[in-house]
């Protein structure tokens, strides 16, 4: 099960996500944001981390020249878009992706993840009209996309790795791994002292809650 801790704005709190067993890092790239991050923090806070800790660039409708600016200057391993961008745009960078998908009624992500064959996996996240992420709610587990079985990951069927994110605590993350099955979860606000500001003694308790 891998974790993704996001959202994170300063050195000591990115290697605290480290110790504690975070496979991934994200630094978002949207300025709305309360986790925002400037290209010249980012690439401080990866020029500090130890090897093999995948960096995720988190971004919402961007402009071409914002992602290739922040491209530049930060040595990005993951992209991740949050917003309505097509396949062509997500796939022009050059770097491996994931596509976000909000979960609102009716809604089914694996018909819509068809429209992203490049993606390396696909994070579901709570749909907040007007909010891209971020916004610390939960939706329906139930709604999750099954697991495929091992005889479905050899055969020719399309599969998909699913991101579990949105609203996830180290109170709730247990169930939700049990009801979900998820390639991977993904936290932000769940292990935060303050907007942008993460607690390690938290973080520490979401890995722990994972890996059980």
């Amino acid at each position: 099960m891998r974790i993704k801790v996001c959202g994170l704005t300063q050195v000591d709190d990115a290697l605290a996500a480290v110790k504690a067993g975070a496979d991934a890092l994200g630094f978002v790239f949207y300025p709305p944001s309360p986790r925002a991050v400037t290209p010249e923090q980012a690439a401080e806070i990866i020029q500090q981390l130890p090897p093999f800790v995948v960096s995720v660039g988190l971004f919402v409708n961007p402009e071409a020249e914002w992602v290739n600016e922040v491209l530049k200057q930060v040595p990005l391993d993951l992209l991740q878009f949050h917003g309505d961008e097509p396949e062509a745009f997500c796939q022009s960078f050059g770097r491996p992706y994931i596509k976000a998908l909000r979960m609102k009624p009716e809604f089914n992500p694996e018909q819509a993840a068809a429209n992203w064959p490049s993606a390396r996996g696909f994070l579901l996240d709570t749909y907040t009209p007007g909010i891209p992420g971020g916004t610390g709610e939960v939706f329906d587990w139930q709604r999750f996309p099954s697991s495929e079985s091992p005889r479905d990951k050899l055969s020719s069927k399309k599969s998909y790795n699913w991101i579990l994110a949105g609203g996830l605590t180290p109170a709730n993350v247990a169930q939700a791994i049990q009801i979900t099955q998820p390639y991977a979860v993904d936290v932000s606000g769940g292990v935060e002292s303050s907007r942008g500001i993460k607690c390690p003694t938290k973080i520490h308790a979401f890995v722990k809650a994972v890996r059980s």
